[in-house]
């Protein structure tokens, strides 16, 4: 078995040493930007030399970072490079803005794509969007990164997709994990075979059944944990035993919304603190709950396994690969003024994702409220109005029904 590098089968011992060497030189980092000011005030960065020792500073969430972003543009202070020092600028739902460089890897992708066997020879079918969302860029970095070719094909036009992925052979998929099923089932009606034979997928739950339908076709599917703020976080080995944390970052599993660790195989929120150079996210808070697996994965590869993605710490939840956040659907409300409450609720039909708005509202204006959440939740989606005072009052605008079982 070929690894990406020897830092994936390193002893625990060495990955310490390692993370002792690099780990203040990103606090010292951090500590001279201005998104960081106060929030790092009186700490020695040559005394945060572990994990347990970084559990003593504070947390970052996703919502200081917006707020910092929109009285410092684009990135909020925490960034040693100005915009134009990076390749690209993406915008993600919030808006929230991300840097991006063509620096070598610089997602951290690779290592997952080299882990599903993908490098020299394959053309990997990417369906991550290359518009103002970085998935696109953070897969085909990837491919660069282990040699392969990329048809940059986001998502739409399926015919035109079968017919490019039957003409350049395509043999590797990159995407969410439904949008691969309905390529298949468009090359099932035109009556044709396509040479896809791995699958690596993201921006979504990977259902077990999904997965087993791919099996059955002789496709190889694995998924990767990764956001825009971080790139890859932890991913699926052919082991398939939970998710193998990347070797440049630095995961804790806390008590939802505090910093405090929980014990081994508790379930908890995702820390991750970035070892990237140019932008130092310390101890940020995905909001996504997960727990520590045990042991090391059989595949050889040494680092702390992650269970997967096993929910949010608050009501934001993924659906068709977007983020749908409760001050979206609030926006949705106050966008008209007979809308009295809306419930955004997520249910899987023929393994894909759905989404269905129900609205409070005396006015049947369907066409009208489709639009607005097409604008305001940046999806489309099934709408039901219904009479007000009908919807539960249980406190949830976002209730996701999926099983992940």
């Amino acid at each position: 078995m070929s690894f990406f590098d020897d830092l994936e089968i390193r002893s625990a011992d060495a990955r310490a040493a390692d993370i002792a060497r690099a780990l203040p030189e990103q606090i010292e980092r951090a500590k001279g930007l201005s998104g960081y000011a106060g929030a790092l005030d009186g700490v020695d960065p040559a005394q945060i030399t572990s994990i347990d020792a970084l559990a003593a500073l504070p947390v970052l969430r996703k919502s200081e970072l917006g707020k910092a972003q929109a009285t410092s543009a684009p990135f909020g202070g925490f960034t040693t490079k100005p915009a134009h020092g990076f390749s690209h600028v993406f915008q993600s739902p919030g808006p929230i803005y991300e840097p991006s460089s063509t620096d070598p890897d610089w997602w951290r992708m690779g290592r997952f794509l080299h882990a599903m066997g993908i490098g020299e020879g394959d053309i990997v079918h990417n369906c991550f969007g290359y518009h103002l969302t970085p998935a696109g860029m953070i897969f085909e970095s990837g491919a660069r990164a282990v040699g392969a070719a990329v048809l940059p094909a986001g998502t739409g036009q399926t015919e035109l997709q079968v017919i490019a992925a039957r003409d350049l052979g395509t043999t590797a998929y990159a995407g969410t994990p439904d949008y691969l099923k309905i390529i298949l089932e468009k090359a099932d009606e035109m009556g044709i075979t396509l040479a896809i034979s791995r699958a690596a997928v993201g921006g979504g739950a990977l259902f077990p059944s999904l997965r087993a339908w791919y099996t059955e076709r002789g496709i190889t599917c694995l998924q990767c944990y990764a956001t825009a703020d971080l790139g890859n976080i932890a991913y699926e080995s052919p082991a398939a035993e939970g998710m193998i944390v990347d070797e440049n970052v630095i995961v804790e599993i806390v008590t939802p919304g505090t910093g405090s660790p929980v014990a081994e195989g508790e379930v908890g929120e995702v820390i991750v603190t970035t070892l990237n150079p140019d932008y130092p996210l310390i101890r940020f808070a995905t909001g996504d709950l997960s727990a520590v697996m045990a042991g090391q994965s059989p595949c050889g590869r040494t680092n702390m396994r992650i269970k997967g993605w096993m929910g949010r710490a608050d009501q934001t939840t993924k659906i068709k690969g977007m983020f749908v956040r409760p001050e979206q659907v609030a926006q949705l409300v106050a966008h008209h003024d007979e809308i009295s409450r809306a419930r955004v609720v997520a249910t899987r039909e023929a393994e894909q994702d759905v989404m269905t708005v129900m609205i409070e509202s005396d006015a049947p204006n369907t066409e009208a409220y489709a639009q607005s959440v097409s604008e305001l939740l940046k999806l489309k989606g099934r709408i039901e109005v219904v009479t007000k005072g009908s919807l539960p009052k249980d406190g949830l605008v976002i209730e996701d029904q999926r099983s992940y079982d």
